[in-house]
């Protein structure tokens, strides 16, 4: 993503390393000479050196190789500092172009192959992209220091700062934005301040890379091998096969392999007949990280909510939730603690409502047992079933891949902004069944590139997730390069049918796409999706529901033979089951978001007394009223990526929050005519192209009029009746 590298330096830091026991100025100096000797050696062979010359410089993955990367990564470095160096030793007069500008414009080198390489790290990873990880994380940590912390430039940092009234706009918001990402990097802090923030961003860096690396461990550690075909009733022959192909993968020939996914819930525990399979896949999952295999996070959760607390204070805030929220639209973190607790007695009503529903059926077939976590998925898809005489897996031959994506994610947003996507065979991606697509606004310009990595493969870390390999920006005149990636399990053969969720994820993850796409600003550290965490989740969210229109539906719902439209008593089924089980899914987000904000509203005293990390989980949900023993936390602490490899930290509620923003605006576009130019215009004009050059409550407010309500949210997720005129 082409952001200003003080974007990329600053997004970098959240992944590294080892402590130096040198003093911190000899290391800077050391560091400077390292660097310059590394400038003057990349030869003009790496493929990094330049700027592509593929169209919207997106990366000629012909030319590139592993070794490339770190000579690259080293010279960028290089670089960039001296760019900066020559930006703060500047003899003239501080001014929004000589220093805030020429910030932006600086470290083009660094920034092309930090996007290549974390991206390709992220989705087609292996042993020597997480070595390289590790290996990279303290000098991208320490090159983020170097500039954060470097008093001359800060010196005219403020200084344009200080007389920012001559400025408006975008320029006035990226001086104000600036100035206060160095002030709460510690640019106002005392040497020996600044000497202890900089050993925390290396050790706190180098932890949530060792966290990363260590879940994709943990899948290996926890593979489940089953012996017998016999175990596997509820699966369909070709789901059976998949898992005899994984296992023969895995070094297991003649046996079946189950892989863990990244949630404590595992989609197959919906299907498996096989009680004792079932709880042996749910315990793999969900006590993974936690000294049953060799490969233990606990100390790793510790030491960073103990490191986090510590910085924290050393910046003068109480917690490092009130750290993180001060930028956020929540602005403390008992905004998002009041938000999600609010909900909390509803919620549980719901799951009270629906554990007596599961249970009633477990008796009705003989069951002499109380429903546990392996039990749900199974009981509630039989109650679902029954109440609703709906079958998933009918469902899915109405949701063929390839129509899903042409005929419903991109058709609703052609209906909605006049998108085209056309698909290009001339792009070199960097592994198999990546598509791309050249985007074309309503008036035939083209707007970038749109890379759909849909399908999971061996080194792609779990979930889905949108990035960039190039971002808008008017001054560096780029057009966007958008990837998303998610993890549908491809058919071994034949059609690839996907289920209810990965439809919606689809949608979701285009929502942000749409908003890297859509940016129409000057500066890349504003543009796009570089906004607060309880918004960036907004415009996705909003698109979810678009997957649900009649419209769309009519448009790719279509059985994957025949090619017969889904029929209106099944879709009827489909919009009436929607939100069955919505207490679950709602209980288990809202449990991991709070559990988050426990482990980030702690002083710095009470983080270090942290002892034992599986109780403070059980009573963090008990204080929190979430503590249900049949819905477990969607993540528990050794495998919470999002706040412990991710950006979450103290901002996992972010999902929530944004949702009463998306559940209000898509109401409200519902009133106002609906799946029309009109509205996505309207939308796209005041949201998807204003990135972070204006204040996201009013973003909002320029389109529905006024701040939302929580009426909408609760509609949305079914946990009250709608209101009737």
């Amino acid at each position: 993503m082409r952001k200003s590298l003080i974007a990329v330096a600053i997004g970098a830091a959240i992944s590294v390393a080892a402590c130096s026991d040198k003093d911190a100025s000899q290391t800077t100096v050391e560091s400077a000479k390292t660097e310059q000797v590394a400038a003057s050696s990349l030869s003009q062979s790496n493929p990094f050196y330049a700027a592509s010359t593929l169209p919207y410089q997106a990366p000629d993955f012909t030319k590139i190789r592993f070794e490339h990367y770190q000579p690259a990564f080293e010279a960028g470095m290089a670089e960039h500092s001296k760019e900066i160096e020559a930006i703060a030793n500047n003899s003239a007069a501080p001014t929004f172009e000589n220093t805030i500008v020429a910030m932006e414009k600086a470290g083009a080198l660094l920034s092309r192959v930090s996007s290549v390489f974390y991206n390709v790290a992220g989705s087609n990873g292996n042993d020597d992209t997480r070595a390289l990880q590790g290996e990279l994380a303290p000098k991208m940590a320490q090159h983020r220091d170097n500039i954060m912390l470097n008093p001359t430039l800060f010196a005219r940092v403020k200084a344009v700062y200080d007389n920012r009234a001559e400025l408006e706009g975008e320029a006035l918001r990226l001086v104000e934005d600036t100035y206060k990402g160095f002030v709460r990097a510690g640019a106002e802090l005392d040497a020996e301040a600044q000497t202890k923030i900089r050993a925390i961003n290396s050790e706190m860096s180098s932890l949530t890379t060792e966290f990363q690396r260590n879940l994709m461990t943990l899948a290996n550690e926890n593979l489940i091998v089953v012996d017998s075909a016999d175990e596997l009733a509820g699966l369909s022959e070709s789901e059976i096969q998949s898992l005899a192909d994984a296992a023969a993968a895995a070094g297991h020939e003649g046996k079946y392999a189950i892989r863990i996914t990244n949630t404590t819930r595992q989609p197959v525990l919906a299907s498996l007949e096989n009680r004792e399979l079932r709880q042996r896949i749910w315990e793999a999952s969900a006590y993974r990280g936690t000294g049953n295999t060799a490969t233990d996070n606990r100390p790793l959760v510790k030491r960073l909510a103990e490191l986090r607390a510590q910085k924290a204070e050393l910046l003068g805030y109480d917690t490092w939730g009130d750290y993180v929220l001060e930028t956020s639209m929540a602005a403390k973190p008992a905004a998002a603690q009041a938000m999600l607790r609010d909900l909390v007695p509803a919620v549980v009503s719901n799951v009270a409502a629906e554990q007596a529903a599961i249970q009633e059926m477990i008796e009705a077939e003989g069951g002499d047992f109380e429903v546990q976590p392996w039990d749900w998925a199974y009981y509630a898809e039989k109650v679902r079933a029954e109440k609703y005489a709906l079958d998933a897996n009918e469902v899915k031959q109405y949701f063929e891949f390839n129509r899903v994506v042409e005929d419903g994610v991109f058709y609703a947003m052609n209906q909605l902004f006049g998108i085209t996507f056309e698909k290009l065979d001339n792009i070199p991606t960097y592994g198999d069944d990546i598509m791309v697509y050249e985007v074309k606004d309503v008036n035939g310009e083209t707007l970038g590139l749109f890379y759909g990595d849909w399908f999971t493969r061996d080194g792609k870390r779990g979930g889905a997730w949108m990035s960039s390999f190039v971002s808008q920006s008017h001054l560096l005149d780029s057009k966007p390069v958008i990837l998303n990636n998610q993890n549908i399990k491809k058919a071994a053969e034949g059609p690839t049918l996907l289920s209810f969720d990965e439809v919606s994820t689809m949608f979701h993850e285009m929502g942000h796409a749409l908003h890297g796409m859509f940016s129409d600003v000057m500066y890349p550290s504003l543009a796009g999706t570089s906004v607060s965490r309880d918004y960036v989740e907004f415009p996705s969210t909003f698109q979810e529901d678009w997957m649900l229109n009649e419209q769309v539906l009519n448009n790719f719902a279509k059985h994957y033979e025949t090619g017969e439209p889904i029929p209106a008593e099944l879709l009827d089924k489909v919009l009436a089951a929607k939100n069955f089980n919505m207490g679950y899914d709602t209980l288990e987000y809202i449990a991991s978001a709070l559990l988050d904000l426990e482990y980030h509203t702690l002083s710095a005293d009470a983080a270090s007394s942290i002892d034992d990390v599986a109780a403070f989980e059980a009573a963090a949900l008990e204080r929190n009223g979430v503590a249900v023993a049949a819905v477990p936390p969607r993540y528990k602490s050794t495998f919470f990526a999002h706040v412990f490899a991710g950006g979450y930290s103290a901002g996992y509620y972010a999902y929530m929050w944004s949702e009463v923003l998306a559940a209000d605006a898509f109401a409200f576009m519902q009133q106002n005519g609906g799946l029309t130019l009109e509205n996505g215009q309207a939308f796209r004009d005041t949201i998807l192209s204003k990135g972070n050059s204006k204040e996201p409550m009013q973003q909002y407010i320029d389109f529905r009029g006024q701040e939302p309500t929580v009426e909408a949210l609760l509609q949305r997720r079914g946990l009250t009746a709608p209101k009737i005129d």
